[in-house]
């Protein structure tokens, strides 16, 4: 594995590019561009964040478009996830935009759900959750995830944590678009100190939802 330096300007170029020619002519003819400067650098940089965040796992280009009215073959975007629990973990993403940090619970089976909500529900855990979320909000994280529009059934629609109980699934990000230490190798030190700022929110719904 090669030593992280940066995030080049190429990388965002390239899905500039992309948006307008998305395409498997386009694609293949720029595949050198796309393993050079972007999954590469990206796996350099996942590598030396390992023993801080967990494994990652690197997504596909590949759009799954047999269900989509879109027939776009690949993503306006390069994901990744890293993880020390199923579905709980830290996410990056690189687009035409710049870079995109974030972390927290993105998985839902019905055991987990169940588990959630009554942590949430809890006044010692749900209040520790509320404290979380409002200090990662404060610190510039829109606060995500797929929610219901109304509290679950069961659930006092005045609960005094009932925006948390509507979440299906909770996430934290931040855009930070392309600044200058993005293309050195401070990037890592800038990356981890952003998912510092979410361990928190991670470790909770590793605790309370996970498996």
């Amino acid at each position: 594995m090669s030593t992280f330096e940066g995030i080049p300007t190429a990388a965002f170029r390239f899905y500039a590019e992309l948006e307008e020619n998305n395409n498997r002519e386009w694609w293949l003819e720029h595949k050198k561009t796309y393993d050079a400067e972007v999954r590469e650098p990206l796996a350099a940089l996942l590598s030396e964040l390992e023993p801080q965040f967990g494994t990652a796992k690197i997504f596909r280009p590949n759009r799954d478009i047999r269900f989509s009215q879109d027939k776009s073959p690949y993503k306006s975007a390069q994901g990744a996830f890293a993880a020390n629990q199923e579905g709980v973990g830290y996410y990056v993403q690189i687009s035409a935009d710049g870079l995109l940090i974030g972390g927290g619970y993105h998985s839902h089976t019905p055991a987990q759900l169940a588990r959630f909500r009554a942590a949430v529900d809890a006044p010692d855990s749900g209040e520790e959750l509320q404290r979380i979320v409002d200090t990662v909000a404060a610190a510039g994280f829109a606060i995500e995830g797929e929610k219901l529009k109304t509290v679950p059934r069961g659930y006092d629609k005045d609960h005094p944590r009932a925006e948390l109980l509507k979440h299906k699934s909770l996430s934290a990000s931040v855009e930070v678009g392309q600044p200058d230490w993005l293309r050195t190798p401070t990037a890592q030190e800038e990356i981890a100190a952003r998912w510092e700022e979410l361990r928190p929110l991670v470790e909770w719904v590793g605790e309370h939802a996970a498996p």
